[in-house]
């Protein structure tokens, strides 16, 4: 970071906000792009998640505990969704506690016109480290993270 003027306490902390300026940073370029679509970065998120779910869905649960970013209220996200066409929920006769979501046919035709927006967002973002340093990166955060 250099506009910082005086040094930091640790290396840890330096790469701790650099974490997060350059997170912020990329997820204020996603919401440029996805706005152009009316989507939010979390209600892009979410369709993703569906998708990758497939036809069986996921309770909502489900949906919460895989988000990037934590939305405390899954439920209005979700009725959001439902209420744009891009989302279906059903509850579950065998246990009507338990709401399944789905993406529906319309949430699939919006990722497919969102997905050249949002890789070419992220190809640019990215320009500045080869293949490489890429891999490497990507590599370390997931040490970082554990998984």
């Amino acid at each position: 970071m250099k506009s910082q003027r005086k040094p930091f306490d640790s290396i840890e902390e330096e790469v701790f906000l650099n974490l997060q300026r350059t997170a912020e940073s990329l997820m204020g370029g996603l919401a440029e792009v996805l706005k152009a679509f009316d989507l939010t970065a979390t209600q892009y998120n979410v369709l993703r998640i569906l998708k990758g779910a497939g036809a069986a869905g996921l309770p909502c649960r489900e949906v919460s505990d895989r988000m990037v970013t934590r939305d405390p209220d899954v439920t209005r996200l979700l009725d959001r969704l439902e209420a744009q066409g891009l989302v279906e929920r059903e509850r579950l006769t065998t246990d009507r506690r338990v709401v399944v979501a789905r993406i529906s046919a319309a949430g699939l035709a919006v990722l497919v016109r969102t997905n050249p927006a949002v890789t070419a967002f992220l190809k640019s973002a990215m320009t500045s480290l080869d293949p490489r340093a890429l891999t490497s990166l990507n590599a370390s955060l997931e040490t970082l993270r554990g998984t």
